[in-house]
């Protein structure tokens, strides 16, 4: 069912190891014996290929083996040139070490923690081993590669047995929208009796040019998806654990509830608080097939996600201050510029983002390959970073900062007023932060409510702050509350309003 290599001592090369299962190698030192099962492989054709390691934070000609609460993980590079360097990460599963770590079990019999297929086909297991042996990589962090870390580079991943419930299409409905050219065969139940049809497994190859860490991230969540088996008990850090794996890539995925709800399947409740929390990120409503809006504050049809209250407030203040030009200040992959190019009263709108890769997904969300000349010329985007003076930024009667200023380090912040309020000085600024008071509300929310949030502002310290930016810069601001009130802890959102005095 599953490659085997060999791996001997002493003396062995990876070539040898692989002989069996016909990988390719170049050759490296190994320094221990026992067979394992290869259930991915990660390649790159990036030159030099061999910069992986350092990526991995894994050194090529090392075999290396971590212990895991279910097994060992051994990681190896049975290929490692200048052209091509490829990592196989192998995983021995202890079945008795499973069976007492796994108080969540969902097998329906006593027998099934230790005659199963979790021994040869990728997993939650597997996804879990990645997030730990790879955790370094998974962050960004790239030290004397940072550069490189934080750029997409050619990757090919392979593995050859994973249960995939819903067969290839599911694969591929969920890795394609991540920019990944997907492969899915579905593996036959027995290949002497076709008639039988495919089993519930796929051989899954997947080919892309993307961020080493985004691609790390999304096996971690994905794999136990397609699964949809854990074999771990899920608490409420599961949430924040999705959010932080899925940082970039999770909110913006059009099969984001599938995902979020097969990843958090035990939990009904979590899963809710998960796809509120996405709908924020993202601004794209939480889907209604499932009971995710609940009645309103007056108890009669559906409550709008807080997205578009957002949306709704920041453009009738827009429409209110008339308006002409508008810039979206961390635009991230537009979804507000998507509600701002439907004014018909707006002449010319623009959005800045630090990140190139939101900016691509803006550039795709509002078709601007696609718009005719006249369209195209009153929209522009550009890359841009809010603590550094740019005359780009300059000229518009309002700008809008929507849920970006919880993103900025404290020590920051001064630059960012300096920039926005002083140098760039819009007629008029909109400011919208979560309200830090409204957090316990959201059901499973430990602590902020996103990991990339530096702080998060009670009512008082959002007023303090802004009236001393207006008083700083010469403006005048008005606090407004956003989404249902709760009457001890206001509005989930906050806004303040500045016009030039």
């Amino acid at each position: 069912m599953q490659d085997t290599i060999t791996i001997e001592h002493p003396p062995a090369t990876a070539c040898r190891h692989a002989a069996a299962s016909g990988v390719p190698t170049t050759g490296a030192p190994c320094s221990i014996r026992h067979t394992a099962k290869v259930l991915l492989t990660l390649t790159t054709t990036h030159r030099p290929a061999t910069d992986l390691g350092y990526l991995l934070f894994k050194h090529p000609d090392r075999v290396q083996e971590f212990r895991q609460s279910f097994g060992t993980v051994t990681v190896l590079y049975p290929e490692a040139t200048e052209e091509r360097c490829t990592v196989a990460v192998m995983l021995e599963i202890d079945p008795v070490r499973l069976a007492r770590s796994s108080k969540g079990s969902t097998h329906d019999f006593s027998l099934a923690q230790y005659v199963n297929d979790r021994s040869y086909a990728a997993s939650s297991m597997l996804g879990s081993a990645i997030a730990d042996v790879f955790s370094t990589a998974r962050s960004g962090r790239g030290d004397s590669r940072q550069a490189l870390a934080d750029s997409p580079i050619p990757l090919e991943i392979e593995i050859p047995v994973l249960p995939c419930r819903g067969g290839p299409e599911i694969a591929r409905r969920i890795f394609t929208p991540l920019g990944w050219e997907v492969d899915a065969e579905p593996i036959p139940l027995d290949e002497r009796f076709p008639d039988w049809g495919p089993s519930r497994y796929v051989r899954l190859a997947l080919t892309g040019t993307v961020r080493l860490a985004d691609a790390l991230n999304q096996l971690h969540v994905l794999l136990p998806v397609l699964d949809e088996a854990k074999h771990y008990w899920q608490n409420d850090d599961e949430v924040d654990k999705l959010l932080r794996s899925g940082d970039g890539w999770l909110a913006t995925h059009p099969e984001r509830e599938l995902i979020t709800r097969r990843y958090l399947a035990r939990s009904a409740p979590l899963a809710h608080a998960a796809l509120e929390r996405l709908a924020e990120l993202d601004d794209s409503p939480v889907g209604t097939d499932h009971g995710d809006e609940a009645a309103g504050a007056d108890g009669h049809g559906p409550r709008s996600p807080l997205h578009t209250l957002r949306h709704q407030a920041v453009v009738g203040v827009l429409r209110r201050l008339e308006a002409r030009s508008v810039i979206d200040l961390g635009c991230g992959p537009g979804a507000f510029l998507d509600v701002l190019v439907r004014e018909p009263q707006l002449t010319r709108i623009a959005g800045s983002d630090v990140s190139t890769r939101s900016l691509q997904a803006a550039a795709r969300r509002l078709h601007l390959e696609t718009l005719s000349e006249r369209q195209a010329e009153r929209i522009e985007l550009f890359q841009g970073a809010l603590t550094y003076e740019d005359p780009r930024f300059s000229g518009f009667d309002a700008a809008v900062l929507m849920e970006v200023v919880e993103h900025v380090d404290p020590a920051r912040l001064p630059a960012l007023e300096r920039v926005v309020f002083g140098a760039a000085r819009p007629g008029s600024v909109v400011v919208t932060t979560p309200n830090s008071e409204y957090n316990p509300n959201y059901e499973g929310l430990h602590g902020m409510r996103h990991s990339d949030h530096r702080f998060e502002w009670t009512r008082a310290e959002f007023r303090d702050w802004a009236e001393h930016v207006a008083t700083e810069h010469g403006y005048l601001v008005e606090l407004e509350g956003v989404g249902d009130v709760d009457p001890e802890r206001g509005t989930p959102t906050q806004m303040a309003v500045f016009r030039r005095a």
